[in-house]
């Protein structure tokens, strides 16, 4: 045995998995994604160096969307678009959900779409109201 460790074709590292198959464009963001909580391995948190091999779920949240996706294959390296779309597959579940936020997301109002410039006088009196109650 020659110490070091045996490859496993089958299995990869989290982070690189998400980095492969284009996530996240950037191991680092990645690894900071897992260990943030952001990133959930068969419904538990995981570990940047969690093996992950075809056919685990993964929970990934972005922003205000969060994808569901089953592993289909493994990727060492980062290759084109195409290949990694390859290597998961989004449930029917999820891309309802994410349609449905962005949906809802597009119909709600933007914050802060009424104020225009400095506020006048009686603005003004109305936030000193409500920040003395």
């Amino acid at each position: 045995m020659s110490g070091q460790p045996v490859s496993d074709p089958d299995r990869t590292r989290l982070d690189k998995w998400l980095w492969a198959a284009r996530f996240f464009k950037h191991r680092s963001a990645a690894t900071e994604a897992v260990e943030g909580g952001k990133v959930k391995l068969n419904g538990a948190s995981a570990k940047p160096a969690r093996a992950v091999k075809p056919g685990d779920r993964i929970d990934i949240t972005q922003a205000e969307a969060t994808i569901s996706v089953r592993v289909c294959g493994i990727a060492e390296k980062r290759g084109p678009a195409e290949q990694a779309r390859l290597l998961y597959e989004e449930s029917a579940e999820s891309i309802a959900r994410r349609e449905t936020e962005r949906e809802a997301r597009r119909l709600a109002a933007t914050p802060g779409a009424g104020l225009h410039g400095r506020p006048t006088k009686r603005d003004r009196r109305q936030i000193e109201r409500f920040q003395r109650e």
